[in-house]
């Protein structure tokens, strides 16, 4: 906590107003400040800038994600503050994917698809797969240029990709598309968007929906074992997922499946490196290992803001009323730095008696990925370490003008 107000953003403590541009440099290399600042006067605010309410308290979080009240289907269906216009048309592909995204959608709907979806993927039995995540790990490694290297492109990137990609049966060496199309899509929920951000993010939706259909029509022929067969054949009291259902929850697993995945392995290193001594004793046991990667996901998470629609009048704290289709966000990285839900919430601490954060959402959205995404962390931080336990930064990280994902630039390291 600090009573000490960054130069950078302007608060009016009698009527919780915020003014901070989301892009302002010194906010997008340490939201912190801002946050531990905020914290100090008051959890929740209206963000002018984003022009809604936005709650950063760890309580007030994680009550509000399981807040049925609330949800991600505009109940509306008016574009939201984000865009260049209410002009829609030049997003068909992009929103014919949203439509059938469990990730946008509501109950019953939202409990079908996730049923389906679910079954399929616990299937696969996550843990199998550590020993295939291991030899990619030390495949990545083993093509490191001698002493340098920067791990974005080179182990934290390829690595959830190809995973995810052989889960669902596309061929992993369409990796660099793959990320090439999720990029261009998720630009989509960045603050200030622009009119070509939004045609570009529609052409690669309807790209990505033809790879991946094609797919589709090869697998009903000849059915395999992969994730992308299992959907096909999910069923739930009869029903099926629709083609559309299925390519966008293809499209909602390729994307999630790595996005927050390559930003938490940066913020991952960058956060350990910057403890100093030997990292190998973090992963020393297997409950040393988790317990490490649990505070990495907590210390600096990669995703800072998740949205939500009211459904109805709401008052949301005491003298904060939401109309139905106003947004609120859930700032997921100022949550798990809460003083309040954690002692001492800025020293990185992986023995801590108070761990928990909010990193992967809670309530019926909670991320489907989750178990995955641990058991990569766990797996390719271990052995990158093991691997090299001399690496040092090569240079100071910067992190990308992306607000609401929070992830480096660059991760240049030597060894």
């Amino acid at each position: 906590m600090t009573d000490l107000m960054p130069a950078y953003l302007a608060f009016d403590p009698t009527c919780r107003r915020l003014r901070l541009d989301p892009h302002e440099p010194a906010f997008v290399q340490n939201p912190y400040e801002a946050y531990a600042f905020l914290h100090g006067l008051s959890n929740a605010f209206f963000w002018e800038d984003y022009g809604f309410w936005c709650f950063g308290g760890f309580d007030d979080v994680n009550r509000l994600l399981r807040d049925r009240r609330f949800g991600r289907q505009n109940p509306a269906g008016i574009p939201d503050s984000r865009g260049v216009g209410d002009d829609r048309s030049h997003l068909t592909a992009f929103d014919g994917i949203e439509a059938n995204s469990m990730l946008e959608l509501e109950p019953p709907v939202h409990t079908r698809l996730r049923t389906l979806v679910n079954r399929a993927f616990v299937s696969r039995q996550v843990e199998r797969l550590r020993s295939r995540i291991e030899a990619l790990a030390n495949e990545l490694i083993d093509r490191f240029e001698p002493g340098s290297v920067d791990l974005l492109p080179a182990y934290a990137s390829p690595l959830p990709i190809t995973i995810i990609a052989e889960m669902l049966g596309v061929p992993a060496e369409m990796g660099p598309q793959l990320l090439d199309w999720s990029h261009q899509m998720v630009a989509m929920y960045m603050h200030g968007r622009t009119r070509e951000t939004e045609e570009t993010a529609n052409r690669a939706a309807r790209d990505f929906s033809d790879f991946l259909r094609s797919h589709v029509v090869e697998r009903r022929k000849k059915p395999g074992d992969d994730l992308l067969s299992l959907l096909i054949e999910a069923q739930d009291n009869g029903q099926r997922l629709s083609e559309d259902e299925l390519v966008s929850s293809a499209i909602l697993l390729l994307n999630a499946g790595h996005e927050a995945t390559v930003h938490q392995t940066g913020n991952a290193v960058r956060s350990l490196l910057a403890q100093g001594g030997d990292p190998r004793r973090f992963f020393k046991t297997p409950e040393a290992n988790a317990a490490a990667v649990e505070e990495c996901l907590r210390f600096d998470a990669p995703l800072h803001m998740f949205l939500r629609y009211a459904y109805e009048e709401i008052e949301v704290a005491p003298g904060i009323l939401v109309q139905p289709g106003e947004m609120v966000a859930l700032l997921l990285g100022m949550a798990n730095r809460d003083p309040l839900a954690f002692a001492e919430p800025a020293i990185f601490n992986p023995a801590r008696t108070d761990q928990k954060n909010v990193s992967f959402g809670a309530g019926i959205h909670f991320c489907i990925g989750a178990p995955l995404a641990r058991l990569e962390l766990q797996v390719s931080l271990k052995t990158l370490f093991e691997r090299l336990p001399t690496l040092r930064l090569a240079e100071e990280p910067r992190f990308r003008d992306s607000y609401h994902f929070h992830g480096l630039e660059r991760l240049a390291v030597t060894f």
